[in-house]
């Protein structure tokens, strides 16, 4: 679905998760090296350190947002989980997994195979949690 913006280019309609941070640089970084992730949009504060930065694998895109500690929205203790969860859905979620672990990522649940799904489940540094996964079988 697509809808026109202001005669110029269509505005495809997209959900993307924003993640808040306690060190924007380092997800940054932490995201480049677990999942490849490029940068495709940010903003630096006077330092030059990004205060919000949107990221992409492959195409899928997500937001990252610089909060201070003491801010209501910093990420969650680490390991918590929270109440959303990422499902990255790639080609090779083994090798996705695995980098991601070498990267600093927390090992969930191990790949594995359920429900159709090959996936693995893995929480950031920042404590946000993300499944990594693939479809299998005749509807993959």
């Amino acid at each position: 679905m697509s809808t026109e913006n202001a005669g110029t280019t269509p505005t495809r309609t997209s959900i993307a998760p924003w993640l808040s941070v306690r060190d924007g640089q380092a997800a940054v970084d932490f995201y480049r090296a677990a999942f490849g992730a490029a940068e495709a949009y940010r903003l630096d504060d006077e330092d030059g350190r990004p205060v919000v930065a949107r990221l992409e694998v492959d195409g899928a895109a997500f937001w990252v947002q610089d909060d201070p500690e003491n801010s209501p929205t910093a990420s969650i203790p680490h390991g918590s989980g929270g109440p959303v969860r990422m499902i990255l859905t790639v080609a090779d979620p083994d090798r996705l997994f695995g980098q991601a672990v070498a990267a600093g990522a927390t090992t969930i649940a191990e790949m594995h195979e359920d429900h159709g799904w090959r996936v693995g489940r893995v929480a950031d540094p920042f404590g946000h949690h993300w499944e990594i996964s693939r479809q299998t079988g005749s509807d993959a």
